[in-house]
């Protein structure tokens, strides 16, 4: 089925290292997903044993199998043959095939489409495994959402054509949205549909930056294309959406002839080299044939299904990385002998001590460990949310209304700060291994190469600090910010952790009050002027995210107060690592709210007014 033939021995030596503890910590001892999602609704073909023992198959897998083909496809990237096709290196088939092999593409994807039913905590828990041993590969499985995308917004002729064969043949997908002069304007787009006499459409233009827009490892690859009818209006409203397959799809859902796209180009990147980016031409000697998705004119709306997924994704991707770039500095600090304790360095005969022993390298390790724990935190918490959407009914039912508003109010967070920190932390992982860091002898220069792209995949930081104030919480009233300040609130109210947490408790108090007033101001003075936003948002995105995150620590270091009497082995010292994440987080990064509590309310607007020649020639 697949146009594979290169399945060999893999070498069982990584980079990965996963931190699947802590992922358990917060499934099963904090969110207690087995009592609140498993077994439950769409959920109930998996139990919290199936749940655990597939998440360490998976850890197995990715460590051990997909992780070694890290590095060499970075080195060996794929290749265009000159007739509009992508071919991909051995390694990288290797990789993307033991997925497959395994049906983990099923994992996410509901029982009635052949899925196994996980709930969206265990699919993304098993999505950071996979992209932090080959953030390209998890690329290559986007299949999987493409499909539920058809299932959930496709006409019935849709599904029966598309969605059987795409689950058990493990077509690809793509999403295809910017274009070479719109950019993240996507209102501004020019491709164009025409519809044909047999109703069939026609689409024709260009598309840019096409995530894994082909390769040569699917039997077919459905891209979901946004384009512009004939007659239709300007700016996003007059977009649709439509099934655009790389080889034609009868009614009865057997492949036909090739249709009428091409890859012109493949970007040279600065990283995540093995995921194609590719330029797609539609339409010329052959039309590119479409089915309007759902036979409705509705594509923005439509596409955001597939966009709010990969803005997850991005998030979780920038998480993953960041944990194992923490995880292979520590293992490096604890290894790396240099230098005499700081208290001896006047003594030349003292002994030299592993680097962790270093004051400033113990700084950068508990600021990864804090924010590697945090951002995972927040990603589950955020699934979780997904979870009860899903069990009173899913995205647009009205019992599930306010944690759908949550959901989304989340989301911005966790692609936009999850991208933007990482990316900073990752030069602190690279810090620790001092010279050794930036060759290619240990894994951090590519990591910080392959996780840059984040911070613009999928809508730059700006773009989600934008959508966070004017989508999220402005449009209805701060009605689900306030809830959410309210959950934070309570942990305040019943102090939770008790003595122990009794100094992070009043700063994150202080924090709920800086970012209360943060958006009371701006909210106040976007009637002057919406540069007042645009001059801030991205500071009161990052206030926001560490205000949940330092909630999230906090709880989670409460709970393994309650553990700690009871605990043995290992739990010992991963209890007490949960509160030292807890109070060095409250101490060293909550504090930073006043400041842009300060800054927020005594920013100007004289930035706007300067003369352009100010900037420079």
């Amino acid at each position: 089925m697949r146009n594979i033939n290169v399945r060999g021995a893999v070498s069982t030596s990584h980079h990965y290292k996963s931190n699947l503890r802590d992922t358990f910590f917060n499934l099963f001892e904090f969110l207690d997903i087995g009592e609140t999602s498993l077994g439950k609704g769409p959920f109930s073909p998996m139990d919290a044993d199936t749940a655990r023992a597939s998440l360490k198959s998976l850890e197995r897998l990715a460590t051990q199998e997909i992780a070694p083909s890290f590095a060499p496809t970075d080195r060996e990237v794929p290749q265009l043959d000159g007739e509009g096709n992508v071919t991909l290196p051995d390694a990288l088939k290797r990789a993307i095939a033991c997925w497959y092999d395994g049906d983990w593409h099923r994992m996410g994807l509901p029982e009635h489409m052949g899925g196994f039913g996980a709930p969206p905590t265990v699919f993304w828990s098993g999505f950071e495994l996979l992209a932090g041993a080959n953030g390209a590969v998890s690329f290559y499985t986007f299949g999987s959402v493409i499909v539920r995308v058809v299932d959930a917004l496709g006409t019935e002729g849709q599904k029966k054509r598309f969605v059987p064969r795409m689950v058990d043949e493990q077509w690809g997908g793509a999403m295809v949205l910017t274009e070479p002069e719109a950019g993240s304007d996507v209102g501004a787009a020019r491709a164009k549909a025409v519809q044909a006499a047999d109703g069939h459409w026609h689409i024709t233009g260009t598309k840019r930056f096409i995530t894994n827009g082909d390769y040569d490892v699917p039997q077919n690859i459905l891209h979901l294309v946004l384009a512009r009818p004939e007659g239709a209006g300007a700016g996003t409203k007059g977009l649709s959406m439509f099934l655009v397959p790389k080889f034609w799809v009868e009614e009865d859902g057997s492949v036909g002839a090739r249709n009428g796209w091409t890859v012109t180009k493949l970007e040279k990147k600065m990283g995540l080299k093995a995921s194609v980016t590719c330029e797609v031409e539609y339409g010329g000697d052959v039309p590119a044939r479409g089915l309007l998705v759902g036979d409705a004119h509705d594509g923005i709306r439509q596409m955001f299904m597939v966009i709010e997924q990969a803005r997850m994704a991005v998030g979780v991707k920038s998480m993953a990385t960041l944990s194992t770039g923490y995880r292979n500095a520590l293992a490096y600090a604890k290894e790396r002998v240099q230098g005499a304790d700081l208290p001896q360095a006047a003594n030349k005969m003292a002994p030299r001590v592993t680097i962790l022993h270093h004051a400033d390298v113990r700084r950068m390790m508990m600021l990864q460990k804090s924010h590697a724990e945090g951002m995972r935190a927040l990603v589950l918490f955020t699934a979780h949310i997904q979870d009860q959407v899903a069990l009173l009914g899913g995205h647009g039912a009205k019992e599930a209304a306010g944690l759908d508003a949550l959901n989304d109010l989340l989301l911005p967070l966790v692609k936009g700060y999850n991208s933007e920190k990482a990316q900073e932390l990752l030069s602190i992982s690279l810090q620790c291994f001092g010279g050794s860091g930036y060759v290619t002898d240990f894994p951090i220069e590519q990591y910080m190469r392959d996780q840059r792209i984040d911070t613009l995949y999928e809508g730059t930081t700006h773009i989600q600090a934008l959508d966070l104030f004017f989508r999220k919480v402005a449009r209805d009233g701060g009605q689900t910010l306030q809830g959410l300040m309210g959950r934070v609130r309570k942990t305040l109210e019943t102090g939770e952790g008790g003595d122990p947490l009794k100094d992070a408790r009043a700063q994150l108090g202080k924090s709920l009050g800086d970012v209360e007033g943060i958006f009371m101001n701006l909210a106040g003075r976007v009637g002057e002027s919406v540069h007042h936003v645009g001059l801030n948002a991205n500071r009161v995105l990052a206030t926001l995210a560490e205000l949940v995150i330092g909630w999230l620590l906090i709880r989670h270091a409460a709970l393994a107060v309650e553990k700690l009497p009871g605990a043995e082995g290992d739990d010992v010292a991963f209890y007490k690592g949960k509160l030292a994440s807890a109070q060095f987080f409250a101490k060293n990064v909550l504090p930073a709210s006043a400041l842009t509590r300060t800054l927020v309310e005594a920013s100007t607007l004289d930035l706007m007014e300067l003369e352009e020649d100010v900037f420079g020639p």
